[in-house]
């Protein structure tokens, strides 16, 4: 919109998703260069005009600088808001969201935490946020606790030994997979990304994440392509 100026898009806590305008930051000396890049975090004052917002000043609490030297990190930072954007809402209480990221992409910079590891736990929280979190406490059919067997996407969740046999899509869970998901799902966002799996545990995640999020997203995401095409 004009030489200088850049739309960008905001998630907050108080509007949801928003859309504003931030006029001559494409000139060199705007003192808004700096806060309209991705992964930007921290306090913005706009004016409302007709159709958007206009951005005056921000004070930046976390620039995630790190994540632009690190190509892979910043193609999964890229990843995590193109899917943030897909669920985000105008006018929409986002706070669980916008928590959400904001861990998120602090585990990015954590060298102590596998990226895809990173990945299976956003996405399964995310859909979880949304209302479409899979039920992994018992059967989906018969609500049993005790013999859970498979999970099946399409299901909705675990499926026991006695209704399982219906079931086409059912991948038999290591107990410390279900662990994970269970824990995934129940905790609160800032407790997320505090424990490490085991290589099959999370090759088994990434199988269940995978399915999940190809049975509820009805988008390819240019962030994903060209991050599997780097891995």
């Amino acid at each position: 919109m004009g030489e200088y100026d850049r739309r960008v898009v905001l998630l907050t806590k108080e509007q949801g998703k928003v859309s504003a305008f931030a006029k001559g930051s494409r000139r060199p000396n705007s003192p808004l260069v700096g806060v309209v890049n991705p992964f930007t975090f921290g306090e913005f004052t706009m004016y409302e005009g007709r159709s958007s917002y206009t951005i005056q000043s921000a004070k930046v609490i976390n620039y995630f600088s790190e994540l632009r030297e690190d190509v892979l990190g910043a193609y999964y930072g890229f990843y995590f808001l193109e899917v943030a954007n897909y669920y985000a809402r105008e006018f929409n209480d986002e706070l669980e969201m916008l928590k959400l990221l904001y861990q998120t992409m602090r585990a990015l910079t954590n060298p102590h935490i596998p990226d895809a590891l990173i990945r299976c736990i956003y996405e399964l929280k995310i859909l979880t946020i949304n209302g479409q979190g899979p039920q992994v406490f018992q059967c989906v059919n018969c609500g049993n606790k005790a013999e859970t067997a498979v999970f099946s996407a399409g299901r909705g969740g675990l499926v026991c030994e006695t209704c399982a046999g219906e079931v086409r899509d059912g991948i038999r869970l290591a107990s410390s997979t279900l662990y994970s998901m269970q824990y995934i799902e129940s905790s609160k966002v800032e407790h997320l990304y505090t424990f490490n799996v085991k290589p099959e545990i999370l090759q088994q995640l990434s199988k269940v994440t995978e399915r999940l999020m190809g049975l509820y997203v009805d988008r390819k995401f240019k962030s994903l392509e060209i991050l599997e095409t780097l891995l």
